[in-house]
């Protein structure tokens, strides 16, 4: 069983990837076909379930990071075509510009701070759950 205050952290910090995830579905809809196992946009009542996009994070024990522990961002796109180098990287920064503009007001008070580490971006700092 999890403690409560640690699903409240989570559930916070999805609510900034569903957004994330909603801006990515706007500004890039219509240049890939959906996975053909995929629901169009908005159709589940999940934004992970849906859509070209699929934002998110699993919490790491910080093993081989100069960071120590925190958030590795995962960014999914479902599509069967292939997307080229430079815009996955165009895309990844978006999210991490996001993820900076958008963590301090979900978090007021926390000292989040996001890096690339590893080639992946990760949310680190004041995780504590007061």
């Amino acid at each position: 069983m999890r403690h409560n205050k640690a699903m409240q952290w989570e559930q916070t910090l999805k609510g900034v990837f569903d957004e994330i995830d909603r801006e990515l579905e706007a500004q890039y809809d219509d240049q890939w076909p959906l996975h053909p196992s995929r629901p169009k946009e908005g159709t589940t009542s999940n934004p992970e379930q849906d859509g070209l996009f699929n934002i998110g994070a699993a919490f790491s024990t910080g093993i081989g990071s100069k960071h120590g522990p925190g958030y590795t961002v995962e960014i999914r796109i479902s599509t069967l075509k292939h997307i080229p180098a430079e815009v996955r990287d165009q895309i990844k920064n978006q999210v991490f510009q996001s993820l900076e503009k958008k963590l301090p007001s979900a978090f007021p008070g926390k000292k989040l701070h996001v890096s690339t580490d590893n080639n992946l971006i990760r949310i680190y700092g004041d995780l504590s759950l007061d």
